[in-house]
């Protein structure tokens, strides 16, 4: 996304905010660049979806990039991207959407959303704030994706007609973006950090939407940025009331000593069902020698960044290094197939309904990839992995450890999954074994940075899929 600002407010407004945003983004949990001081900032564009000068609440707009050490926010290359397509050199630094509140004086509800008081520019004496936890400005942006169309660089469009007057509640719960849930009828996914590109999370929906997959909470609305490049920046879904995510329904098993094979399985059929359905809707490739060897060059980069954030990697090296291997060049039996596919597959991201069937949410992908990487055909081994290792994380979160359980979710979901697909993954165990081991390495790096106390847990996976294959 090319440097660049189509903004209704004065030149001076990016530098009275700055002050307070150093502080405030590196304390947001979404933030990417936790660890390192924000040094500078670039507006990419800027818009006031409700006039900031007024009397009530304004609500202001902002594409902006964030400048850290390492990065530059100087000149830019034709297009203002990378091959990888997420982070510009030239322009330098992540992109970030933010909906700024602006009052007077905040109001005592809205005190855990302050950002502070702007001491100078366009809006000196007033207060700055997380503009999500107003609803009023919630309820603004709901009605935004009511109506289709333009809104200074933004575009609104919607698939079906969406009920207005809903009250709005942040969702308080663990992730990388924000979501706002309406009268518990939408769910409305804000991106935070934002690419070029459609994001998978809207595309994908609406792919299996189109192909007749009910798996999958189909978008009702959707807005977008198309200035100075397009590009995401939320979608409204279904909001499944009453559902309850897999990782939860796990954990509480394992306390209850209770036996999870039949969700286990039921879950691998509904992933076989959305891989089935990706498969017919969007474009499929064979996957070759030349594709495999490509797999396991990627594989060990990802590596190799990896040792350099978290040297406890080390002592392993050789024996991850042997698992991607053992994939370059390699063919498998089967259909060999590379599509488009979840990306980020695990417990979490897949919802029980009050009728007992399964869904699956979130097809971002994995965050910290570049979106162009998170949008390629890859396996469907690799979203098999994803669960396999959220097995593993759930046994080895309860105490006492019981890895029988684990192992008996495992062979349950790759029996469902074979059910439903007529493919058993685990008749591609090396290939099984590369993805499982490229995942526990994506979860070292992760919980060194946001979690340390579970570091343990992808690590004890390490030593395991490091040692000889079985």
């Amino acid at each position: 996304m090319s440097e660049a600002a189509s903004t209704r407010t004065p030149v001076a407004l990016l530098p009275s905010l700055s002050p307070l945003l150093r502080e405030w983004l590196p304390r947001q949990r979404w933030f990417a660049g936790k660890g390192r001081p924000v040094t500078g900032f670039a507006l990419v564009a800027a818009v006031e979806l409700l006039p900031v000068d007024s009397t009530g609440p304004g609500l202001l707009h902002l594409l902006l990039r964030v400048k850290q050490p390492g990065q530059s926010l100087g000149s830019r290359t034709a297009g203002g991207r990378t091959p990888a397509g997420n982070r510009d050199p030239g322009t330098g630094g992540d992109c970030y959407q933010l909906l700024l509140g602006v009052r007077a004086a905040l109001p005592p509800y809205l005190a855990s959303a302050l950002i502070g008081r702007v001491d100078e520019g366009p809006l000196a004496g007033r207060t700055v704030y997380e503009g999500l936890h107003d609803p009023r400005l919630a309820g603004l942006l709901l009605e935004r994706l009511r109506t289709p169309g333009r809104f200074g660089p933004l575009r609104f469009d919607r698939a079906v007609p969406v009920p207005g007057g809903l009250p709005a509640r942040v969702l308080d719960a663990e992730q990388s973006n924000s979501s706002l849930v309406y009268g518990d009828s939408y769910i409305l996914k804000i991106f935070r950090r934002v690419y070029p590109g459609i994001n998978p999370d809207l595309e994908l929906p609406l792919a299996l939407a189109r192909a007749g997959c009910d798996r999958v909470p189909a978008p009702v609305a959707w807005f977008e940025s198309d200035t100075p490049e397009p590009c995401t920046l939320g979608v409204l879904q279904p909001f499944l009331r009453g559902s309850q995510d897999g990782w939860q329904l796990a954990l509480k098993a394992l306390a209850d000593g209770d036996d999870f094979t039949d969700e286990a399985q039921a879950l691998g059929r509904a992933t076989a069902e959305v891989h089935t359905a990706l498969a017919a809707a969007l474009p499929t490739v064979s996957l070759s020698g030349p594709q495999t060897e490509h797999l396991a060059t990627a594989m060990n980069e990802r590596l190799d960044a990896a040792l350099r954030a978290v040297p406890a990697l080390l002592p392993y090296v050789r024996g991850l290094r042997a698992a991607f291997d053992a994939i370059a060049g390699a063919t498998f039996d089967g259909d060999g197939r590379a599509q488009r596919i979840h990306g980020d597959l695990h417990l979490g991201q897949a919802l029980r309904t009050p009728d007992g069937g399964w869904s699956v949410i979130d097809f971002e992908g994995e965050p910290a990839r570049p979106l162009d990487e998170r949008r390629r055909v890859q396996p469907p081994v690799r979203d098999i992995a994803g669960i396999l290792r959220s097995f593993d994380y759930a046994a080895r979160s309860h105490r006492p450890w019981n890895p029988a359980w684990a192992a008996r979710c495992r062979a349950a979901y790759c029996e469902g999954y074979a059910d439903a697909s007529g493919s058993d993954p685990r008749a591609e165990a090396e290939l099984l074994r590369a993805y499982e081991t490229d995942k526990a390495v994506y979860e070292v790096v992760y919980e060194a940075r946001h979690r340390p106390d579970w570091l343990p847990v992808p690590m004890s996976a390490i030593q395991r899929l490091a040692g000889p294959a079985g």
